[in-house]
């Protein structure tokens, strides 16, 4: 669907209220097809973001899993790795 939304889920520290908001956001923008709304949709837009960041952090609190939290470090070295591999090395 979208490539800027991440995985939250499972992560030691636990995903931040911001981490939450930027994907909800994100979400809606796909969603709605509209990076930046009209002023006329514009509360209609940030109420959704507003009620999708409020049940996504309801669905991560409430998410069980057996496997050890992942590191965020770590998860973010991989995806270094991933987009130099893919792009090839910064400049």
């Amino acid at each position: 669907m979208c490539r800027n939304i991440k995985t939250l889920h499972n992560f030691d520290p636990p995903a931040r209220e911001d981490e939450v908001q930027a994907a909800a956001l994100q979400y809606v923008r796909k969603v709605s097809g509209s990076n930046k709304p009209s002023k006329a949709n514009e509360e209609v837009f940030m109420r959704a973001v507003d009620e999708i960041a409020h049940i996504t952090s309801h669905l991560l609190q409430d998410l069980v899993t057996a496997a050890p939290p992942r590191d965020r470090e770590a998860e973010a070295a991989k995806a270094r790795a991933r987009a130099e591999k893919r792009f090839g090395a910064a400049a």
